[in-house]
């Protein structure tokens, strides 16, 4: 770890000026952030801590939704009696996320930026696009067993790391932010980028722009959602494939169907080519495979992660299934 200097913001203001400076990061739960220090992936010349900042209430909305203040820890979002009533998926997904330890010490906000566990760019010796720009990406041509399957580029396949990430995607969730130049709302959709030929740019975060709140509308499919996660073992392990799926049902007819997947793309991935299929049609097994090959279609494998793609479509089954109450017929 190399020496950086340390600033405990006062104030939101006091914050975005610090971290508007060349070499200066935000820091809260720091469950990532002095993961990356110790392995010398990380070399801010600053460290702004934010937890003194007055952003962690979780409260509903006049509008029947939650606003989840950027600095509440996941282990209390996913407690939260309106996060399992209303929006049942981002609880599962949090609760599938890490161990009961990190998830008392990680944000929300946080969260939003986690970095991905691409063993290439964890490892400083290994060339990587994401931590050097230009210097190439390992993975394309090494092992990409974990790596992703959508949403990839020539110069990374890095896969998006977060649970939490895959449900907000589904659930239409907003993110507020404060910047020296006022305030603005972006669509969790639009939040973080395509590797394209710049895979160092992960966000559309401006520096120094400060996360404050995620705001959740209300929805009828929020209520019918859930959140399936596929991985190597039990706890404390890394999507392989998850599915956050959200449906409501009008007159035995799928009105609204959100699909987001997890562990094969290079983003939160929203799989609108799978809602289109699901839309307006009654619920069944078959109609749900048909959604889940929609979803797949883009894919762009290697021979260490091909597999990933009958994986992630079993999973978007599955959670469909879970979300009609309906179980799997095996032929």
């Amino acid at each position: 770890m190399r020496p950086f200097s340390y600033l405990r913001a006062a104030d939101d203001d006091r914050a975005m000026r610090a971290a508007s400076e060349p070499g200066a990061m935000f820091v809260a739960g720091g469950t990532t952030v002095v993961d990356l220090l110790r392995i010398d992936v990380l070399r801010p010349a600053l460290l702004v801590d934010v937890t003194g900042l007055q952003h962690g209430g979780i409260e509903a909305t006049p509008s029947g939704g939650v606003r989840i203040g950027a600095l509440a820890r996941n282990s209390d979002v996913a407690d939260h009696p309106l996060i399992r009533e209303r929006y049942p998926a981002l609880a599962e997904a949090l609760e599938s996320g890490a161990s009961p330890q990190l998830r008392n010490m990680a944000t929300v906000g946080g969260n939003l930026l986690q970095r991905t566990r691409c063993p290439y760019f964890r490892d400083v010796g290994a060339p990587c696009n994401k931590r050097v720009p230009g210097m190439g990406c390992a993975a394309v041509d090494g092992y990409a067993r974990s790596h992703a399957v959508l949403g990839t580029s020539d110069a990374c396949i890095a896969t998006h790391p977060s649970d939490m990430c895959v449900a907000l995607v589904a659930l239409d969730a907003i993110i507020h932010t404060r910047r020296v130049t006022g305030e603005r709302t972006i669509a969790m959709t639009d939040l973080h980028a395509l590797p394209g030929a710049r895979p160092e740019v992960e966000h559309v975060l401006e520096r120094g722009e400060l996360i404050t709140d995620v705001e959740l509308p209300a929805s009828a499919f929020a209520k019918a959602s859930c959140y399936e996660k596929v991985r190597d073992r039990a706890e404390f392990a890394f999507a392989l494939a998850s599915a956050a799926v959200g449906l409501e049902l009008t007159g035995g007819t799928i009105a609204q169907a959100r699909v987001a997947l997890g562990g094969v793309a290079t983003k939160p991935w929203r799989a609108r080519e799978a809602e289109a299929v699901l839309a307006g049609k009654p619920p069944a097994q078959a109609l749900f495979e048909r959604a889940a090959a929609a979803a797949l279609a883009g894919a762009v494998t290697r021979p260490d992660n091909a597999f990933k793609v009958e994986l992630a479509k079993r999973t978007i089954v599955r959670a469909l299934l879970r979300a009609t109450g309906a179980k799997a017929v095996h032929p």
